[in-house]
């Protein structure tokens, strides 16, 4: 099997909203990041591909089976994270723990403790009173504890403090130490994804603008620092999005080795997904 998941000419259709013609593969061993905005189409793309709705039109492939089919042997091998405490809340973790066994026939009650200690979790505390990164953590440790081969997180990180995140991403990248291995991560707080995603997928308003692998999509893309006199002699047909300050202009290009004169920096990010949906970004 050569994608974990594998994503072809997907669209949802919705009165107010659509994702459209999407095309994406997470190869196995790998770390896809999916970025965009709120509401750009993140968390319904990752409720398809779990087979929580069915798309209109395109395939989905997760392990090897159809989205809208998945058995209960995949499923068990999927490891879910949501951006909201998907367990009830009147629950402590000594219950969730008895629940989750019955539940997963790979489930590592062992392991799912050891989680709970190195997360400083209390095991007889109702899930309910647990603060957003307590919650986090026990999603994760739950999802990591009956062994899974792909592990897919809608926002994961959001909301939380940097230690919490830096814990959260150490775990993640701790994961990945087995090449058979795979995780789709949704976030809109791009900083994450540098230390840890292997390619970058960005949706914007229900459309795929790019998918590529992150460093090469890095390398391809340079911000020109220029001037006046500079900027009017870049083709616009070379500029993707521009930054307009009092004195020196910021352009994105991916034809930035025509201009080897002006002065370049490599984009991080947050700066690509900003300067590709927007033709001009104003200065602060």
């Amino acid at each position: 099997m050569e994608n974990s998941i594998e994503i072809k000419g997907m669209t949802c259709r919705y009165p107010s909203f659509a994702l459209e013609n999407i095309s994406v593969s997470v190869p196995c061993g790998s770390v896809m990041g999916l970025i965009g905005e709120n509401g750009a189409g993140k968390s319904t793309l990752i409720k398809a591909i779990l087979g929580l709705i069915r798309p209109e039109k395109g395939t989905i492939t997760v392990l090897g089976e159809s989205s809208t089919k998945l058995s209960p042997a995949v499923k068990s091998r999927i490891g879910v994270v949501f951006d909201e405490l998907p367990f009830p809340r009147e629950l402590n973790a000594k219950q969730l723990d008895k629940v989750l066994c019955g539940i997963f026939p790979n489930w590592d009650s062992a392991k799912f403790t050891d989680y709970l200690s190195s997360f400083g979790l209390p095991d007889n505390k109702k899930l309910g009173s647990f603060s957003r990164g307590m919650q986090m953590r026990i999603s994760l440790a739950a999802a990591l504890s009956h062994d899974p081969q792909l592990l897919v997180l809608d926002e994961p990180t959001g909301g939380l403090d940097p230690v919490v995140r830096s814990e959260i991403l150490d775990m993640l990248l701790e994961f990945m130490q087995d090449e058979t291995h795979s995780i789709l991560i949704s976030t809109h707080i791009t900083s994450d994804l540098e230390h840890i995603a292997d390619y970058i997928g960005f949706i914007h308003q229900g459309r795929l603008i790019f998918c590529e692998e992150r460093n090469e999509l890095k390398e391809k893309h340079r911000i020109l620092k220029c001037t006046d006199e500079q900027l009017a002699d870049i083709d616009p047909a070379d500029i993707i999005g521009k930054r307009n300050g009092k004195y020196t202009h910021e352009v994105l290009t991916s034809a930035f080795e025509k201009y080897p004169d002006i002065a370049q920096d490599i984009p991080s990010i947050d700066e690509l997904m900003v300067y590709y949906v927007k033709d001009e970004v104003s200065a602060k």
